[in-house]
């Protein structure tokens, strides 16, 4: 009887959870599983990530694998599609934590280029520290170096920290661990078009770091749902990724 209201609770959690984040996301990454130079989309539609120059899987994730870039040349790049080149509300979410620090350069964590432009959004590592820059242009806006306690803040070395980074109209928020840690103006309508989608190297150097669980959506968020983001996926990682396609026949 335990079992089996266990298994119900799951199936409702993981029910939940695909209602509230799934039907928006555009782009999903578990990392689990996955081999060779391909990592694959999650969401069904089939926008799976390339491995480049040394970026790889490791076992050493928060839950499971992860990708994990070196610092050198390493990156995943995924090709633009539609919903990626249209976007103007979104949301970023991610598991992350920094295994070297600052060298003193701007170094890549996240870019979605657009014609003419590196930041739709465009994510480094600040040179000051291990505080992120989250920008977009037009105008280049945003955050300057946010970690843990708001701006001007850095994270620790070695520890995992859940990302998540809302923009709704001219406004972009910050989460961490699912605390709001700072809203900052930014463009309405910020450069958009076709072009891929980077994590790690681009014109830029890449940060050192290991990410799990990225996922990408064409709306904001609201902070319950980027914390139920953060403690359910993780929870549910490997009954999600094993029940993908019962769950979109489902829904």
């Amino acid at each position: 009887m335990k079992s089996l209201f266990a298994s119900f609770l799951i199936i409702s959690l993981i029910l939940v959870f695909s209602t509230f984040v799934w039907s928006r996301a555009i782009l999903y990454f578990s990392f689990d599983g996955d081999t060779g130079d391909t990592v694959k989309d999650l969401t069904g539609n089939g926008n799976d990530g390339k491995l480049k120059d040394g970026a790889k899987i490791t076992t050493d994730g928060y839950d499971g694998d992860a990708l994990e870039i070196d610092g050198v040349n390493a990156v995943m790049e995924v090709e633009s599609t539609m919903a990626l080149e249209e976007y103007q509300d979104n949301t970023f979410m991610w598991w992350m934590k920094f295994t070297k620090g600052s060298d003193g350069a701007w170094r890549q964590i996240i870019a979605k280029l657009a014609p003419d432009s590196d930041r739709s959004p465009g994510v480094w590592i600040n040179p000051d520290g291990t505080g992120i820059h989250y920008r977009y242009n037009a105008g280049n806006m945003g955050f300057g170096r946010i970690g843990p306690g708001g701006e001007n803040n850095n994270f620790d070395l070695d520890k995992w920290y859940h990302i998540g980074c809302t923009k709704k109209g001219n406004q972009l928020t910050m989460y961490i661990d699912g605390e709001e840690e700072g809203s900052v103006d930014v463009p309405e309508e910020h450069a958009q078009g076709a072009e891929k989608l980077y994590v790690g190297k681009t014109t830029y150097d890449p940060a050192w770091f290991i990410m799990d669980d990225l996922a990408v959506y064409d709306s904001a968020l609201t902070v319950d749902q980027v914390q139920r983001g953060m403690l359910v996926a993780v929870s549910l990682k490997g009954k999600l990724t094993a029940t993908w396609a019962s769950i979109k026949e489902v829904r």
